[in-house]
């Protein structure tokens, strides 16, 4: 029992850190640019992929055709949060995704993420 209290408290105690992803297939070099406010929940876009119920059908049809071995999940960036004063987490986490598309373009024939119209 006392396993299951220190287990609790760890887990208490582990530190969340944000961030945006990256998911690149390796045969054709398509990217997906996500970001989330915990980065352990990569583990959980993996298995959403493996169990097809990704919701980016693109991405999901290629998961399908290639194999996860064909995919890298990688951490483009953690989202440092301010020292002092308020830090909106979410408005942050978004602009730092928005410069990360800027940069990369996954859009179309590059990637997996669809353009957003303003």
């Amino acid at each position: 029992m006392d396993r299951k209290k220190e287990l609790k408290q760890l887990y208490k105690e582990t530190k969340v850190e944000a961030g945006v992803y990256q998911i690149r297939n390796t045969v054709n070099n398509k990217i997906f640019i996500g970001s989330t406010r915990n980065l352990k929940t990569l583990k959980g876009k993996q298995f959403e992929l493996e169990m097809g119920t990704n919701t980016n059908k693109v991405l999901q049809g290629e998961w399908n055709q290639y194999g996860k071995e064909a995919f890298s999940f990688e951490i483009l960036e953690i989202l440092k949060p301010k020292e002092t004063g308020f830090f909106d987490a979410k408005r942050e986490l978004k602009k730092l995704e928005e410069v990360w598309m800027e940069k990369i373009q996954p859009y179309e024939e590059r990637g997996y993420n669809k353009v957003k119209s303003n």
